[in-house]
């Protein structure tokens, strides 16, 4: 991203459907500058559909079938927000969000896909799964497998060709299942010709399956469906393919609209020429086509263009879509059916082509090229050393090492005033006052997310974390914000997102936003100073043999999002998933746990940049003692060890590890490595007497007991 250059647009894709993909992917490639690209969308990976039958019959693992939307965003440095909307005003341009304050768009695109719900029908949100949105059934399903019951009841509401495909992809992975399969009207597979609808149902009967046609549900269970006959049938996972029904939030939108569903011209525009819209959830009313993945596909180029023509004043490109296409349908094992001019095709050759068709879509979201660094030349001795060899990381990752910080500070003179009782070492500056203690700390983020108002939120949970770790209660906070360049306009909204969402974290712990300054620069950068007062600071000094050490929080955050400026890839891993786990973990603030452990903690800190190890070495320094910690009760994040085993660090791991060479002992396994991963907004280490640590615990969610301080030479002896 060219960083001088001023954001003036905002351009913003709602929902992470199959055309925004190709888009976000397309845009990466050419990125149209002053423009700020913003993807949406409530989770951080989409199931590409073509593969979803594959995915249920188990011939896919799931990572295979998922377009990650955070890996794709950073290779698109594109603003990821991971909300579903719920509403879009298109006077004000404005989306709104089921967990967050509205923003602001000046083009907007919409590919959000239809559900196969039934929400008119009683039970059905707590006793069936709906085949779309496809992510939240996959992993039903998963469950549901795990089970492993030996003669399972499944029911599949809807025969059309998703639901056949489905009840066959049900009943290869689960042979043992009774599947019946539910269709509403006289004909199963209506939208097929004859010959595949023959084929399909040859494949029906062979499997065993059940079908029912003119049977209708009229309610769900917990362990059978309930038809409109009356007809009981058992029912231990029930899934709805039955149609398509558009997002209900559309029908306010004040858009035009066909039967729900955004009506679109041949540019791709609603009846707002600002608002663009592909996919599922739209009506082609210049051709209307049914519902289908390809159409969405074929539709991304033409949608790229119009939004970059809409941008710059340019000439729109009109989206002709083809009048049929070829549907290879899978029949549960390797095979598949064709339908399209007149194949009386069946076949495992099918499954082949499919296959090699359906990787071939996934293989553009799973190696991105390689955007080639500049490395000077000539360079001065030492320059590519110090350059290293990936780029710096944010939150704590981009902190300087302890060795380095300790050399420069060194220097500093001791404090003269009688009020400073600050120790070496210490969280933050203590100041003696005739009440008891104020103590004072300042911390500041490079940032290491594109969404201003969670980067606020872990910034200002951050800083709050030497107050709560040296039990005092937050009291004032000052800011100190660089903003990357931008308009106006777009800098005083960033701002004001930054300042809300700090405040609110900050109202949240009873203090109060004073006051600050701003600067703009080649980056975003967000810090706080923060002061607290108590009866008494909690120091690192006082840990005995004897106490247990209780840990607040997973650690793992700057490895994942090491891996998520990487881009990193790992076979079973879905590294989006590992991100928003990270970030959910990093917008939770201490203060509840900082208020259980004061009463009782002999030595407490904050986990940040020197790492979980570099943190305890603190405390064994300041106290004279050595620590046990004990690998498996250790809290990970998930996706952390499977990064670490991979090779992915921050770069500031290398100098937490030096810093603790000849004092840890144990295996050099992957979690060793985590030990010296550099935390931001991370959970509390407190030493705590044996006696109150299990009540501790099971006060704190999240927390667990890693081990005990124990006598001898400052030393961790990991096991």
């Amino acid at each position: 991203m060219q960083t001088d250059i001023p954001i003036v647009k905002d351009l913003v894709l709602v929902g992470g459907g199959h055309a925004h993909a190709l888009v976000a992917r397309m845009w990466a490639m050419d990125p149209l500058p002053g423009v700020r690209l913003t993807l949406i969308n409530p989770a951080p990976a989409a199931p590409y559909t073509g593969m979803l039958p594959g995915l249920i019959a188990g011939h896919y693992a799931r990572d295979e079938i998922m377009i990650d939307l955070v890996r794709l965003a950073r290779f698109a440095q594109a603003r990821l927000i991971l909300d579903r909307v719920t509403g879009i005003d298109p006077a004000n341009r404005t989306l709104h969000f089921q967990h967050r304050p509205p923003l602001t768009y000046d083009l907007c695109s919409i590919d959000i896909g239809i559900t196969s719900d039934l929400p008119s029908l009683p039970g059905f949100s707590q006793h069936a799964h709906a085949a779309k949105p496809m992510g939240a059934f996959a992993d039903g399903w998963e469950s549901f497998v795990a089970r492993a019951l030996p003669a399972p009841q499944v029911v599949v509401i809807g025969a059309g060709v998703g639901g056949v495909e489905l009840a066959l992809a049900c009943k290869h992975r689960l042979p043992q299942a009774n599947v019946t399969l539910l269709e509403q009207g006289p004909t199963a597979l209506p939208a097929l010709g004859a010959r595949a609808r023959h084929a399909m149902l040859a494949h029906v009967d062979r499997a065993g399956i059940s079908l029912r046609t003119g049977a209708a549900p009229a309610a769900f269970h917990a362990g059978s469906v309930t038809l409109q006959s009356g007809a009981v049938l058992p029912a231990d996972f029930t899934l709805a393919v039955a149609g398509s029904r558009p997002q209900p939030w559309l029908a306010e939108s004040g858009l035009a609209l066909h039967d729900g569903f955004l009506s679109v011209s041949n540019t791709l525009q609603t009846s707002d020429p600002d608002i663009f819209a592909a996919g599922d959830c739209v009506h082609l009313g210049f051709a209307p086509r049914p519902k289908a993945g390809v159409y969405a596909v074929r539709a991304a180029p033409f949608l790229l263009h119009n939004l970059r023509a809409r941008l710059l004043g340019g000439a729109m490109r009109a989206f002709k879509p083809q009048r049929d296409y070829l549907k290879l349908i899978s029949t549960g094992h390797k095979s598949a059916v064709a339908d399209k001019w007149g194949l009386p095709l069946d076949g495992a050759w099918l499954w082949a082509w499919k296959d090699r068709i359906d990787r071939a879509f996934m293989a553009k979201f799973a190696a991105y090229p390689a955007m080639p660094r500049a490395l000077p030349t000539p360079a001065v001795p030492g320059l590519y050393e110090a350059m290293g060899d990936k780029p710096m990381c944010g939150g704590c990752g981009a902190k300087l090492g302890s060795s380095d910080l300790a050399t420069a500070l060194s220097a500093l003179p001791a404090p003269q005033r009688p009020e400073v009782a600050s120790g070496p070492g210490d969280d933050a500056a203590i100041l003696n006052t005739a009440s008891g203690v104020q103590v004072i700390t300042t911390d500041h983020l490079r940032s290491l997310t594109h969404d201003p108002r969670i980067m606020a939120r872990i910034a200002a949970i951050h800083a709050l974390g030497d107050i709560w770790a040296m039990g005092a209660a937050p009291q004032v906070a000052l800011a100190q914000i660089t903003l990357p360049r931008m308009s106006g306009a777009k800098a005083a909204e960033m701002l004001a997102e930054i300042m809300a969402e700090a405040a609110a974290v900050f109202r949240g712990a009873g203090a109060d936003v004073v006051g600050g300054h701003t600067a703009i620069g080649s980056e975003l950068s967000i810090g706080f100073t923060v002061t607290g007062l108590g009866a008494q600071a909690i120091r690192k000094s006082g840990a005995r043999p004897g106490d247990r050490l209780i840990l607040t929080k997973a650690i793992g955050t700057g490895t994942i999002m090491a891996a998520e400026m990487a881009m990193a890839r790992v076979p079973g891993l879905i590294l989006g998933e590992a991100v928003a786990h990270a970030l959910t973990l990093m917008c939770q603030p201490s203060g509840p746990a900082a208020s259980h452990l004061t009463p009782h903690a002999h030595a407490m800190t904050d986990v940040t940049g020197f790492g979980l190890a570099g943190h305890l070495l603190e405390i064994l320094d300041a106290s004279g003692t050595a620590a046990t910690l004990h690998s498996d009760a250790i809290p990970l994040l998930p996706g952390a060890l499977a990064l670490a085993a991979a090779g992915q660090a921050s770069s500031l791991a290398p100098a937490n590890r030096a810093q603790a060479i000849g004092r840890i002992t144990g295996p050099d396994v992957p979690l060793k490595a985590l030990l010296f991963d550099p935390q931001t907004a991370g959970g509390l280490l407190a030493a705590v007497p044996a006696d109150h640590a299990a009540a501790l615990i099971r006060a704190i969610p999240g927390s667990a007991i890693i081990g005990e301080i124990t006598a001898g030479p400052p030393r961790i002896h990991l096991r």
